[in-house]
């Protein structure tokens, strides 16, 4: 029976110290610790599915809290019913002591685990749809005040204003306009959206 410990950041920056920390003061040693860089909104990480294989009947998985884990509420409960049911892996929860599912446990001690679980998986997804929400929120709040995003729009061409004409005008084809401007036709039409679009003060 062996112990393993799972650790996730969501960015290469975010430092792992905090939970490897906890895994070894739990007992967990060092060449049994998995750990994914990745975000949470599913479990097609590669470490996780590593460590998916790698458990057995009788094995234990230690995780520092639930959203470590992952961060879609139907998902976790998925998995968690793979690793404890199919798998027959017991998990431990540092950060919330009544998700601990190994040996000795009584049914109300399962019960409780079952709706704790139920609950901080819902959690965690609330607040991982939150962050989205806020998120686009503030990129719509400063695109409101004139803040662009993405790469820097290149100048068009001098002559663009008159071939551009002309193309509007049905003088001139797409193609020939396009190969006045020097760009392929597909970025002709995209200036000329983006043109356009600025004419009318929506961007």
């Amino acid at each position: 029976m062996a112990t393993y410990g799972y650790v996730r950041v969501s960015t290469r920056e975010q430092n792992t110290d905090r939970q490897v920390v906890s895994m070894e003061e739990f007992g967990v040693t060092p060449e049994c610790i998995i750990t994914d860089r990745q975000s949470g909104k599913d479990f097609g990480r590669p470490g996780y599915q590593r460590l998916v294989r790698k458990l057995k009947a009788g094995d234990t998985l230690v995780i520092k809290s639930i959203d470590r884990r992952g961060r879609n509420y139907e998902e976790i409960l998925e998995q968690w019913r793979l690793l404890t049911k199919k798998k027959r892996a017991a998990i431990v929860v540092l950060d919330m002591p009544l998700l601990d599912t190994r040996q000795g446990r009584d049914l109300a001690g399962t019960l409780i685990a079952d709706i704790v679980l139920q609950l901080l998986s819902y959690v965690a997804q609330t607040e991982r749809e939150f962050n989205r929400q806020r998120q686009a929120e503030g990129i719509a709040a400063a695109k409101a005040k004139g803040v662009r995003f993405g790469r820097p729009l290149s100048p068009l061409p001098a002559v663009f204003q008159i071939v551009y004409q002309q193309w509007k005008s049905g003088k001139i084809t797409g193609t020939a306009a396009a190969k006045e401007c020097g760009m392929p036709l597909s970025t002709f039409r995209y200036k000329v959206e983006i043109y356009e679009k600025t004419q009318l003060g929506m961007i």
